[in-house]
């Protein structure tokens, strides 16, 4: 364990005096490319006004995902309803999107345990 802890710590030393080096060049060369995001001013004021765009426009959206919703559910009804004409190429997608989601939820489920199977550390 202290050996562990000693490596994480001159990890930790190479990666803080990486950054120390490179940080600078790094941050200007982001800036340099992304100049045109930078709204003048960039001032507080300016900030919180452009958080309160944000939230209200994706609040002004959501109607619109709404019905998006309802017109894909409408269309999963309408398959379900002809579901002796599909093929089995579209059985077969069907059957491996189901399989990749429920594999997220399980590697999302042991992410969430820390790594483990069983849910305790050792």
């Amino acid at each position: 364990m202290a050996a562990k802890l000693a490596q994480l710590r001159a990890q930790a030393a190479r990666a803080a005096e990486f950054a120390s080096k490179h940080g600078g060049a790094y941050y200007k060369e982001v800036m340099e490319k992304n100049k045109q995001y930078v709204v003048q001013p960039p001032t507080v004021e300016k900030c919180q006004e452009l958080s309160k765009q944000l939230f209200y426009t994706r609040l002004a959206s959501l109607p619109g995902r709404y019905e998006a919703f309802w017109k894909e559910l409408d269309s999963v009804k309408q398959v379900w309803k002809n579901r002796k004409d599909l093929k089995v190429e579209d059985l077969g997608i069907a059957t491996l999107f189901g399989v990749e989601l429920y594999a997220w939820f399980c590697v999302g489920e042991i992410v969430g345990r820390g790594f483990t199977l069983t849910g305790y550390k050792v």
